[in-house]
């Protein structure tokens, strides 16, 4: 599993223009949220690596 350092190569971290900076797009149930924003969650199950390599080849 990837770390939560990663959120940064993570397809759904995505900039929020009402707020001005990034968010997780996925929906966390309270508990999740509360594990993310303490820093205690080990991995992140919903990682997606942003790969938009790996979306052009599966088009070819």
């Amino acid at each position: 599993m990837t770390g939560i350092s990663s959120c940064d190569s993570c397809s759904n971290y995505v900039y929020d223009e009402d707020y001005e900076y990034y968010v997780c797009d996925i929906n966390l149930d309270e508990d999740e949220m509360q594990r993310f924003l303490s820093g205690s969650m080990q991995s992140c199950p919903y990682y997606q690596l942003d790969n938009e390599y790996a979306i052009v080849r599966k088009q070819n």
